[in-house]
């Protein structure tokens, strides 16, 4: 009974595994060297900015960041524009208010707008839904190493078109070697060179994804920076603490320790 049992798991087991195997598509992430990366890294705030430019040029007309307040635009860690600059960046969006039954221009203590879109997700918090790294099938060997991959999953996403088209059920799909499955109903949003930088910097394919990813995973992660502080803060308290102990445990003990007990 307990063998029948067995080999009834080991062979269900292997008809997952294959079935996973069989259906999984040969995707490729690529490792992005973000700044925030790492116990001792931080958000480069002129990459935020180039971030927020390359969204609000190119990516608002369909997605949306409904869970994003546009006052923490200026908040320190972030992008940290002026004041009055987020103000006038809040005008250009359009936001219903209850109250008068009526748009009007947002203000910076409301929220970026959804998705114009149905089908356009909410880009808030996809630098954290969405995994990059994977290890073998059942293990996390990879995130635990390199992160969860989210921005990294975003820029090879921006970078990872091939050029191939194809129709199904009258929609055009368009194979991207960083999408699950390979093919993805949105066409190709970034070219290189889609928008000029103030400050000067490339504005390639490669330099676009990997700024408006950094500032997607920004808007996942407002906190992190604070969080790492206070994990680092937290680390050095308990280790002053556990060599406290170990000092005050050796000096109770020592009258003690080492006499011959009678």
């Amino acid at each position: 009974m307990f063998r029948t049992l067995t080999l009834s798991a080991v062979a269900a087991l292997g008809l997952a595994t294959a079935g996973h195997a069989a259906g999984a598509y040969d995707t490729h992430i690529e490792d992005f060297d973000f700044s925030f990366e790492g116990p001792f890294g931080a958000y480069d705030q002129n990459q935020l900015q180039r971030g927020l430019q390359v969204y609000t040029e190119i990516c608002s007309a369909c997605h949306g960041l409904k869970f994003v307040p546009i006052r923490s635009l200026s908040e320190e860690g972030g992008p940290s524009m002026p004041e009055d600059q987020v103000r006038a960046y809040a005008e250009q969006f359009e936001v219903y208010d209850a109250a008068d039954d009526d748009f009007r221009a947002a203000r910076p203590s409301d929220y970026f707008p959804e998705s114009g879109l149905e089908t356009a997700p909410d880009l808030s918090l996809m630098a954290k839904a969405r995994a990059g790294f994977h290890g073998p099938y059942g293990l996390g060997i990879n995130q635990f190493f390199k992160g969860i991959g989210g921005p990294e999953y975003i820029a090879s996403l921006l970078t990872g078109y091939t050029g191939e088209e194809k129709e199904e059920a009258g929609v055009t799909l368009y194979e991207n070697k960083a999408f699950p499955g390979g093919w993805l109903s949105m066409a190709p949003p970034l070219y290189g060179e889609d928008v000029e930088y103030a400050d000067g910097h490339e504005n390639d394919l490669h330099h676009l994804s990997e700024d408006v990813a950094a500032f997607l995973m920004w808007t996942a992660e407002p906190k992190m920076m604070a969080r790492k502080q206070a994990g680092f803060v937290g680390v050095v308290f308990l280790t002053l603490l556990s060599v406290l102990l170990y000092l005050t445990n050796k000096r109770l003990w020592a009258p003690v320790k080492g006499k011959e007990t009678l």
